[in-house]
């Protein structure tokens, strides 16, 4: 077997501080949890228990066992294709806005459902909800313009006692729109959350498939098989991240009075010139850009208020 000195560093010590997935996965735990993981499981070339990261399959039942075991969820499941994301990225995101919340608390993170969110673009796999529930027990709105999506996180609501009651999903029936059609008169949020769609393409999506996986397995890759999985809207839209956290940031004025805090990931830290300068232009009061690291990548939030 292979020292230690030889295994790649961990680098999971990077994630927030209260994020439950710093240390390995404790695959026999998981496995206990959710006895489906076991035929994935299988020990890589360092020794060490890990699933294959390239197989859609595997990914998807590693998300089962880890909603399962750490947050709850005893049914969960996504429609074949569907974007399947990694957890502890997720859950990293949603602690960094409750740190965030706790600035203008005093200090303290405000737990509750009367915390009210608005996930934008909350997806068939309905993961923020899931585990603001779960660890601070807030309140969810999501929206979302696929209508399978939205029938999964319907059915994902229903099954789960933890969800029923405090998530409830709306169809945005307006792809140009944002917020309006979903905030509705004299509705408050203490903040809204989106992963906005990366690309402006689905042939730039493939290009950055291709060129994640050729980094990650050291080889030419051809045809790309997305092992976190994703729709065309999950992916991409016309003028890509910039374009898409431009309407955000232009509609977000209109809605000043019903959100304590806006916020949106940001992949590529080049954009961040344009967002601030979209900021500048609708007169945000106030902006934090919080820099968060998960696995071997960098990764940004922009959040601002009015």
């Amino acid at each position: 077997m292979p020292s230690d000195k030889q295994r790649p560093p961990d680098t999971k010590s990077r994630l927030h501080p209260r994020n439950r997935h710093r240390a390995r996965y404790d695959f026999p735990q998981l496995i206990q949890s959710c006895p489906g993981l076991k035929p994935f499981v299988h020990r890589n070339k360092y020794g060490d228990e890990s699933v294959n990261f390239f197989d859609p399959a595997a990914v998807r039942m590693l998300n089962k066992a880890l909603l399962r075991h750490y947050y709850g969820m005893d049914d969960w499941d996504i429609p074949d294709g569907y974007l399947c994301p990694p957890v502890p990225g997720r859950a990293d995101h949603l602690h960094y806005l409750a740190d965030l919340l706790a600035e203008k608390n005093h200090g303290k993170i405000p737990v509750g459902p009367g915390v009210k969110c608005l996930d934008i673009g909350v997806g068939a796999n309905c993961i923020y909800p899931i585990i603001g529930r779960s660890e601070y027990a807030w309140s969810f709105v999501g929206s979302e313009i696929d209508v399978t999506a939205l029938a999964s996180a319907e059915k994902m609501i229903e099954r789960n006692a933890g969800l029923t009651g405090q998530v409830e999903v709306r169809r945005q029936s307006n792809p140009a729109n944002i917020f309006e059609g979903i905030i509705q008169p004299g509705e408050y949020f203490h903040l809204t959350i989106c992963n906005p769609p990366f690309h402006s393409s689905a042939a730039e999506a493939q290009a950055g498939t291709i060129r994640k996986l050729k980094n990650l397995k050291g080889k030419k890759i051809s045809k790309p098989t997305l092992n976190f999985g994703g729709q065309n809207q999950e992916l991409w839209c016309v003028g890509g991240e910039v374009e898409f956290v431009k309407n955000m940031v232009q509609e977000s004025r209109k809605f000043a009075q019903s959100c304590g805090w806006f916020s949106t990931l940001i992949s590529k830290e080049a954009n961040l010139k344009e967002v601030y300068k979209n900021l500048k232009k609708v007169a945000a009061t106030e902006l934090k850009t919080i820099q968060m690291g998960q696995g071997n990548k960098k990764s940004r939030m922009v959040a601002w208020r009015f």
